[in-house]
This record gives C-alpha cells, structure tokens and sequence, in this order.
C-alpha cells in the first residue's frame, strides 16, 4: 500500500509509517510505564490499519475523511486497551474493533439519510400490508399498494427497500472468530446494479427473460425486502448461491432497460 497517496484528515497517508512487531512491543511497554509520546507513536504507526479497513467501504457513497476519523476512534481504543500478555499481533486485535466503530457509525447514520417522504411511505405500506394479509392471508402486490396510497410503484419499492436495509444490511452473514462479515459487504460492489432496479418498473417486463429461479430472487429481494440470507434459509441454499443468482439475474434485466 505504500505507493499509493491519499489525502484523509489532512494527513498525507503516503508517508505514514508502518511500525515492526518489535517496535509495537517496545513502544507498547512504554506506553504502558506512563510515556504519552510512545501512545501518540502507536498511533501515527498504525494509520495505514485504519486506511485500510476503510477502503472496504470505497464502494459505497459515505464520506471517506469521516470514516477515517471513525476508524481512528476504533485504532486509540485498541491501543489503549490492548495487552501485551496475551501474545496476539496487535493487528488482529485492533481490525474489529476499527471495523466495529465504522459499521457501528454507518448504522446509526442509515436510518438518517432515509427521507422523511419516503420513511412516511414506508410506514403507510407497512400498515397497508398488515391489513391486507390479516384479510385476504396473502401479501399485496406493489402495483396494489402503490394504488391504494396514490404513489408511484417506484416510491413503494425504494420506501420499503430503505427501511429494510436499515435494518437488514448489518445481519452478520460470516464470522472467522476475529471479524464478522456482514450482508453489508456482500451488497456494497452491486449498489449500481441494484440502483438501476429500484428506479425503474421496466423490472416487471424483464422478469419473463429469467429463469425461474432468478425470478424468484428478484422478486423476493426488491419486491418483498428480504435479504440474500433470508432468502438462501427458504430455499434451504447457501448464501453464496443466492447471490449468484442476483448477480446472474441483474446482468440478464439490464439488456432490457
């Protein structure tokens, strides 16, 4: 990562430097006898930790400089409680936590950026569904919904897609005992493809060309709000087959938009 250059902060990330295993320990002893410049050492020297676990949101539109000041909050944390004793690198005590205070930040944001048009929507729909299951023991269709409220299908699928990643793209998918890896990250690199979807009701025409199964994602994805892991457990297949089969199927709807 040394040879690229970035801008975060105002800090020139190109000339950070990367301390050794014997450097951290040396300067973790004495930070811990009470030497503050050997704390603010630890710091500057594990900068390119935090870059780097913030280059794994890149796909997504946030702020870059802040989610650089919020993995630094995660990297101070690590270094003020991490001990020596327990023989582990400090970089494999430090990447949770750093990744803990972003999503954590992110989650606490989502629900902000959501419109108050489209949060009213998507409590309407919500109410609407409720009412029309307990009558009929089915789900309405979007074409219904968006009638009933005397909006547009396009506002009733981006209202209530919002609200369900809220909520549903912080779902743990993987964890390895150090990191959690969450549907967050498996979404992050199809936001365009999945923009393209949620604005558009040439959706219903495109979903003839598909196979039934890629039909079927589709619809229980940004028709319903469910997510791949929900989905994957009704089908009683893994993750990763679902989310080929959104992939495949987004490839397929695009040749007719």
């Amino acid at each position: 990562m040394a040879r690229y250059k970035v801008d975060l902060c105002g800090v020139d990330t190109g000339q950070l430097q990367v301390l050794s295993n014997t450097e951290m320990r040396t300067l973790f002893t004495q930070m811990q006898a009470g030497d503050l410049s050997a704390r603010e050492k630890l710091i500057q020297g594990n900068l390119k930790l935090v870059l780097s676990m913030v280059q794994r949101f890149s796909s997504r539109n946030e702020n870059m400089d802040d989610l650089f000041q919020i993995g630094c909050v995660g990297l101070i944390k690590s270094i003020d409680n991490f001990d020596l004793s327990q023989e582990v690198r400090f970089s494999t005590y430090a990447v949770p936590m750093i990744l803990g205070e972003i999503r954590r930040y992110l989650r606490d944001n989502q629900s902000m950026r959501i419109s108050r048009h489209l949060k009213d929507i998507a409590y309407r729909c919500m109410k609407l569904k409720e009412e029309y299951v307990s009558e009929h023991h089915k789900e309405p269709t979007i074409e219904h919904l968006a009638k009933v409220l005397e909006v547009k299908e396009k506002d009733v699928v981006e209202a209530m897609e919002a609200m369900q990643q809220t909520i549903s793209i912080f779902e743990p998918v993987f964890t390895d005992g150090t990191d959690t890896l969450l549907v967050m990250d498996q979404i992050a690199s199809q936001k365009d493809e999945i923009d393209i979807l949620l604005n558009t009701m040439s959706l219903r025409k495109g979903l003839r060309s598909l196979n039934p199964k890629e039909a079927l994602v589709i619809k229980e994805r940004f028709y319903k709000g469910k997510t791949q892991v929900e989905i994957a457990s009704d089908l009683q297949v893994s993750q990763a087959q679902i989310s080929r089969l959104e992939k495949s199927a987004i490839e397929e709807l695009k040749k007719h938009f």
